[in-house]
C-alpha cells in the first residue's frame, strides 16, 4: 500500500507526532505507517489502526487524539443578489489607504486561505484581462491530478493551468476544483476580491493581492464517529490543516513576496491557552519574517457551550446541561489547573449517578445506565503532557433528553480552584446541548489563542455593536485575546455567478472579520516589505501596528475581552506612523 493510499484509507489513523522519527522515507515503512514532515518538530503520520488501541484518551496521550475543526457554523449566505456595500471597508479605513497617495491594494503580497476551496471561475478572482489572480490551488479532495511536491495526496493546479481552464468552454474538465460549500470563496472575496466596475460592483480589502488556496479534504469517518459529528456537517483534521498552512507558507519569498495566511476554522476543545499542536504550529509560522497569520475568533460566544466555576477545597459545584430530544451524543472536556486535583461524577435526568471518578489516578470508567439507555465514558488524564494540567474527557452516547448534571469536587491542591468545561462546536452536536449557566468569556476557538497570530472578533460596523455570537477572551491563563475587532456583520461576499457576472450576497461571522483583517494585513505588508519602508516586519510587528492604530471607545477599558485593543482602522495605523493625531 502506498503512502497516498494510507493517507486516504479509513484503515489508517492520522496523528501528529511531536518528535522527529529515525531515518526513514516519506513513502512509508512497510504497511504499518508513513509520514509527511511538517517542520523540524511535527510530523503528519499515518498509522495502521489494526495495531493501535481504540481511540480513547486512556489509550493515548490527550494531545495525540486527532481533533476536528469546523467552519464555526454552517455557512449559508444570508441574502443573495444584493448590491455591493462598501461601508465595512470604509469604517475599517481600508478604502482610504487603497487610494492615492498610499495606493495599498496588496500588490505583490500573497493572501492564502486554508478552507473549503474557491470558485476560481468567478470574475472577482480575475484581472481585467480575464486571467486569474490565483497563483495555485492545492485541492486535497481531488486525487486525479498531481499533488504538490512532497505532499503525496490531492491535486495541485498552477496559475498556468487555471488560465488555460478559464479559456476553455468547460473549465472544470481541466481544473476540477470547486467550492461546494462557499465558505472559502466568501472569505477570499472579502479579503482579496477584485475591483469590479471600478469597485462599484465589488471590492475586496486587497484587490491586487495574489491568491493561494488549499481546499481541505473532509475528516475520516471513524474520527467523525468518535466525536459523534453529524455526517452532513463539514469537519476537518489537524493534519490536513497544518499541511495546508505549510503549503501556503512555501510561497513566501523574504523581502520580495510577503504572505498572509487567513484561517476561518476552529475547535472548541483544548484548554484554551494556545497549547494545541495546531496552535504551536501557527505560532511558529506566524513568527517568520514577512509572514502574518490571521485567525477568526469563532462564533461560540452565545452558544452556551462553556461553563466556568470556582471550587473551595473539599467542596463541589454542579454544572447542569439541557439535552434535547434526538441528540445522538457528544463529548465534553473538563480542565483543572495544577496543583489542584478533582473528582467527577455524572447524574442522569432520571437520577442515576456515575460514582465519583478521581483524577488522582488517571482513571477511566465506562458506565451504562439502567433506565436511561445511555452510555457515559469518563477518561481522566491527571497530567496532560502539553499543558501539565488535569483534563477529563466525558463521552455521552445516546443521552436521554432532559437535565444532565456534572458534579465536580475539588479533592485538594492550593491552586486557584478554577475549572472550565467546553462542549463541541454548535454544529458538531446532532441536537441541542447547552449549559444552563454558561460563561460567554473564554470562548475563542482554537487556534485563536496562539501567539503572535492576529485573532479577530466581529462587530457590526453600522452601529458599532459587538456581534453577539463572536468568540470572547481572554485565554484560560489570562493572556490577551482577541487582538482586535473587525466588521463581521452583513459583509458583502461573492456567492456565485449569473451569466458570467459575480453574484453578491451578504454573510455574517468572524470568518469574514478575519478575512477583512487579512486583507488589511496584505495592505500593510505591501507598504512595509514590497515598498521597502520596513522590510524586516513579521507577524508581531504587524499586529502591534494594528493595535496602535485601532479605534477605542472611552466607555470601555482595554484590552477588552470582546474588542481586544479596539476596532481595526488602517487609516489610524498610518496616522500613527505619520505622527498625526488619533481619530
Amino acid at each position: 500500500m502506498t503512502c497516498k493510499e494510507k493517507i486516504l484509507s479509513e484503515d489508517y489513523i492520522d496523528l501528529i507526532n511531536y518528535f522527529v522519527l529515525p531515518q526513514g522515507t516519506v513513502e512509508g515503512n512497510d504497511d504499518i505507517f508513513c509520514y509527511i514532515p511538517i517542520n523540524e518538530r511535527f510530523l503528519s503520520i499515518y498509522y495502521s489502526r489494526s495495531i493501535l488501541p481504540p481511540l480513547e484518551v486512556s489509550s493515548y496521550y490527550y494531545r495525540y487524539i486527532p481533533r476536528l475543526y469546523g467552519l464555526m457554523e454552517p455557512f449559508a449566505p444570508e441574502a443573495l443578489d444584493r448590491n455591493f456595500d462598501i461601508q465595512p471597508l470604509v469604517r475599517s479605513g481600508i478604502t482610504l489607504v487603497q487610494r492615492e497617495p498610499l495606493s495599498l491594494t496588496g500588490r505583490n503580497v500573497v493572501l492564502g486561505f486554508v478552507d473549503t476551496g474557491i470558485d476560481y471561475r468567478n470574475p472577482v478572482f480575475r484581472r481585467e484581462d480575464g486571467s486569474t489572480r490565483i497563483l495555485a490551488i492545492w485541492d486535497q479532495s481531488v486525487q486525479t491530478g498531481t499533488p504538490p511536491d512532497g505532499y503525496i495526496y490531492g491535486s495541485e493546479y498552477t496559475r498556468e493551468q487555471i488560465n488555460e481552464a478559464l479559456q476553455s468552454d468547460n473549465p472544470l474538465e481541466l481544473v476540477p476544483s470547486t467550492d461546494e460549500i462557499g465558505h472559502g470563496t466568501a472569505m477570499a472575496s472579502a479579503a482579496a476580491g477584485s475591483a469590479l466596475n471600478g469597485g462599484l460592483d465589488y471590492l475586496g480589502a486587497a484587490p491586487d493581492a495574489d491568491i493561494v488556496v488549499v481546499k481541505l479534504k473532509q475528516a475520516k469517518q471513524f474520527l467523525r464517529d468518535y466525536y459523534m459529528t453529524p455526517d452532513d456537517v463539514p469537519a476537518y483534521e489537524t493534519n490536513d490543516i497544518m499541511l495546508g498552512i505549510k503549503y501556503v507558507s512555501s510561497f513566501r519569498v523574504p523581502f520580495e513576496k510577503p504572505t498572509v495566511i487567513c484561517l476561518g476554522l476552529g475547535s472548541s476543545f483544548g484548554d484554551h491557552s494556545g497549547s494545541s499542536s495546531l496552535s504551536d504550529y501557527v505560532s511558529n509560522v506566524g513568527s517568520e519574517i514577512n509572514q502574518v497569520v490571521v485567525i477568526a475568533a469563532g462564533n461560540e460566544g452565545n452558544a452556551a457551550h462553556h461553563f466556568s466555576g470556582y471550587i473551595e477545597t473539599g467542596q463541589s459545584i454542579r454544572a447542569e446541561m439541557m439535552v434535547s430530544e434526538g441528540t445522538r451524543g457528544f463529548l465534553l472536556e473538563l480542565w483543572g489547573r495544577i496543583p489542584d486535583f478533582y473528582s467527577v461524577s455524572v447524574r442522569s435526568p432520571g437520577g442515576e449517578v456515575v460514582p465519583p471518578v478521581s483524577g488522582r489516578l488517571g482513571q477511566s470508567v465506562e458506565y451504562t445506565f439502567v433506565y436511561e439507555k445511555t452510555k457515559v465514558r469518563l477518561d481522566y488524564q491527571t497530567i496532560e503532557s502539553e499543558t501539565g494540567n488535569e483534563v477529563a474527557v466525558i463521552r455521552f452516547e445516546s443521552p436521554s433528553p432532559g437535565l444532565w448534571t456534572v458534579i465536580i469536587t475539588r479533592e485538594g491542591g492550593d491552586g486557584t480552584g478554577n475549572v472550565n468545561m467546553w462542549l463541541p462546536l454548535r454544529q458538531f452536536v446532532d441536537g441541542r446541548v447547552e449549559f444552563l449557566q454558561p460563561t460567554p468569556e473564554t470562548t475563542i476557538t482554537s487556534p485563536g489563542f496562539a501567539e503572535p497570530p492576529i485573532t479577530v472578533s466581529a462587530y457590526n460596523s453600522r452601529n458599532n455593536s459587538f456581534y453577539i455570537n463572536s468568540g470572547q477572551g481572554f485565554s484560560s491563563n489570562g493572556d490577551i485575546k482577541p487582538d482586535i475587532a473587525a466588521p463581521g456583520v452583513d459583509i458583502s461576499v461573492a456567492t456565485g455567478m449569473v451569466q458570467g457576472k459575480t453574484l453578491v450576497g451578504t454573510s455574517t461571522g468572524t470568518s469574514l472579520s478575519a478575512a477583512l483583517a487579512a486583507g488589511a494585513a496584505a495592505q500593510f505588508l505591501q507598504w512595509a516589505v514590497v515598498e521597502y519602508n520596513s522590510p524586516y516586519v513579521g507577524g508581531v510587528a504587524v499586529r502591534n501596528y494594528f493595535l496602535r492604530g485601532a479605534n477605542r471607545e472611552s466607555a470601555y477599558t482595554y484590552p477588552n475581552r470582546q474588542w481586544g485593543y479596539g476596532r481595526l482602522n488602517m487609516e489610524g495605523v498610518f496616522n500613527w506612523i505619520a505622527g498625526l493625531p488619533a481619530l
